[in-house]
């Protein structure tokens, strides 16, 4: 077949893919770096002529009109399965809402509820044999590429061409409109000596051989950097880290020791710099899959002492974790926290960490306060269940909980927990008779 003039033939611009969009449908877009951004920073311009437009998010990178803006109020709503700082702020206006979930499902139960109209992502060029890539996600890209009624790509020659489940054939796409911006970024954030700490309690208990999981942010990195002493550690994770890049070139991931996908970097997507997408850019030794089986806990466990590493924002003191809210207004969301954590449990050898800092300042109450708590805040959003933690890390140390009764949870965790609280958190326990 001709592709190059099936591809003319079906090659548009940005103001005929906002002419598409219709008043009481679903709009899916890809993942983070994956957003079509040359769309939706336009897409608050059709306002006028639609209402009740759902646009459904992962991880904005942008801070986009369509939600941001209160007149948007009725037009559209951001349904997020993440919020990050822009979405958090626009909360207010009404223009975002949250959608729980467990990421190796969400696919699934969103088109459970409603078929997109329309699904939107960046994509690589097409190849000599039809094919465009999906590049630096498929966590849930691939099930709305199959189900929407309007399969739109923003063609990049940007973009990294990555190994997996994400190639997509011309046949399989309505239109396509090409960009030229830059693939966006994420920093690699700095650690602090605390992060430092907490990392190396948590490689120590990391055993040579693992295969891990690990995300973005100062405790992570510092994880990877305390990990260079570990051998032949294996990466099966949600998120392809530029710490993980950092430990493959010290030869400390091989991924030889995998019991699937020997010797493959495994992710759903990929968030960095320019070092990261260059590295994942026609790399045979990265798989980017789907997060249907990625994440699903069933596939994790069946890597060898799978270890899942993940941060949170508060734990009572049975091991119940809130990772995404602060009480009752949504901070960020589950992502794949519950997946990973399963998982690693599952698997031979495996550990569920959540590791966190014993305290933070509460601009709310204008002081310190502990992150160990007695209970959860008033409406927040439980993350992990107390079974499914193995430890809890803390600059303080390790509060080991499997197996143990609600008592010795309580002791391991107010041992762990700030100097300054520990006291009132026993007498809390006692109160409430935490044993």
């Amino acid at each position: 077949m001709d592709y190059k003039k099936e591809y003319q033939s079906k090659s548009i611009d940005v103001d005929k893919v906002l002419a598409m969009v219709e008043s009481d449908t679903d709009i899916a877009v890809a993942l983070a770096a994956g957003e079509p951004y040359d769309f939706l920073s336009r897409l608050h311009e059709v306002a006028d002529r639609v209402r009740n437009v759902s646009v459904l998010t992962c991880i904005n990178m942008g801070s986009y009109k369509f939600f941001t803006e209160p007149e948007m109020k009725g037009h559209f709503t951001n349904a997020a399965w993440f919020y990050t700082g822009p979405v958090r702020k626009s909360h207010p206006f009404g223009t975002t809402g949250y959608i729980p979930n467990h990421l190796h499902i969400a696919a699934r139960d969103r088109l459970h509820y409603r078929t997109p109209h329309m699904f939107i992502g960046s994509s690589a060029p097409m190849d000599k044999h039809g094919y465009f890539n999906l590049s630096v996600s498929c966590t849930y890209e691939k099930e709305f590429v199959e189900t929407a009624d309007i399969v739109i790509l923003e063609v990049n020659e940007n973009y990294p061409r990555t190994y997996g489940d994400t190639s997509v054939h011309i046949s399989d796409v309505d239109f396509f409109y090409e960009s030229g911006r830059p693939v966006p970024v994420f920093p690699y954030p700095e650690f602090s000596d605390k992060d430092r700490i907490i990392g190396q309690y948590i490689a120590d208990m990391v055993e040579d051989g693992s295969t891990i999981q690990l995300g973005i942010g100062g405790i992570p990195n510092a994880v990877s950097e305390a990990l260079k002493s570990k051998k032949e550690l294996g990466v099966h994770t949600e998120l392809l880290t530029e710490g993980m890049i950092d430990l493959y070139e010290a030869g400390v991931i091989t991924n030889k020791r995998k019991t699937i996908h020997k010797g493959k970097f495994v992710a759903t997507m990929t968030l960095g710099t320019d070092r990261l997408y260059k590295f994942v850019d026609q790399n045979p030794g990265v798989e980017v899959l789907r997060g249907s089986y990625v994440n699903d806990p069933e596939t994790l466990a069946r890597n060898y002492k799978m270890v899942s590493i993940n941060t949170s924002m508060e734990v009572d003191l049975t091991g119940q974790c809130c990772s995404e809210s602060l009480g009752y207004t949504q901070f960020s969301g589950t992502g794949g926290q519950s997946d990973t954590a399963r998982g690693a449990q599952m698997s031979e050898g495996g550990k569920s960490i959540i590791a966190l800092y014993s305290t933070t300042f509460s601009k709310k109450e204008n002081r310190t306060i502990s992150k160990i708590v007695p209970f959860l805040a008033k409406g927040a959003g439980v993350t992990l269940q107390r079974n499914d933690v193995d430890y809890i890390v803390t600059e303080y140390g390790v509060a080991p909980l499997r197996g143990r009764t609600v008592k010795e949870r309580v002791n391991n965790l107010a041992a762990v927990a700030h100097p300054d609280f520990r006291k009132q958190l026993r007498e809390a326990a006692d109160e409430y008779m935490l044993w």
